[in-house]
């Protein structure tokens, strides 16, 4: 299989191999995304962003997400952050980072319908923390749609295994934890590979570039 597509809307990689063309998926919108290694730096194995401070938007998130706004996307936050749960960052200083990612966003031109995290620790064994699919079940349940053909894209197999759950088409984006090197060695593969959340929202919204596979 060759590289991620970067920014070319008329051909993404799949686990096929094939390439499909993006009119066969204009009507949907809908999409979930990742929040640590989608649209913030991610912070490293077993680590959290634990302030402020420490959150930063990738460079192109912002534009991405206002770009799916345009369109008419609705857009679905679903991120694992048990370190509230550990104890290692309190609840308030979450809901002042998703403040802030929110307020940035906003500012950006993009809307986020609604953030869902997991809080909880792995060991709870609750139905909502990744790879189980509750908190996409939530939020299809709260606005009433169906999670079937629902993209969804993460940075990590745990977010591609979410979404195979429950019907999604998955979108690993390697600005996080996964690399492409690492290919070979995956317990599942997604639907599609992109370079970042930027290069895949040009491809959902049919964005004309120059720019070609690689």
């Amino acid at each position: 299989m060759a590289g991620p597509v970067d920014d070319c809307p008329l051909s993404a990689i799949v686990s096929k191999g094939s390439v499909i063309d993006t009119c066969q998926i204009q009507f949907m919108k809908i999409i979930f995304l990742d929040r640590d290694g989608v649209i913030n730096k991610y912070p490293g194995d077993r680590l959290y962003v634990t302030s402020l401070r420490k959150f930063r938007f990738l460079p192109r998130a912002k534009k991405a997400i206002a770009l799916l706004s345009r369109k008419g996307y609705k857009i679905f936050v679903a991120s694992n952050q048990a370190g509230v749960g550990k104890g290692t960052y309190a609840q308030r200083t979450l809901d002042s980072i998703t403040a802030k990612m929110l307020e940035g966003i906003e500012q950006a031109g993009g809307k986020i319908t609604k953030v869902y995290y997991c809080t909880h620790r792995k060991e709870i064994g609750c139905s909502c923390r990744k790879p189980k699919p509750g908190l996409l079940k939530l939020a299809a349940k709260e606005f009433k749609f169906s999670l079937k053909g629902v993209y969804f894209v993460g940075d990590t197999l745990r977010d591609v295994l979410t979404a195979h759950t429950v019907g999604c088409k998955s979108i690993l984006v390697l600005c996080g934890k996964e690399k492409l090197k690492d290919k070979d060695k995956w317990v599942t593969q997604p639907d599609f590979i992109f370079n970042d959340l930027l290069a895949t929202v040009r491809f959902l919204t049919g964005y004309k570039t120059q720019n070609r596979p690689r």
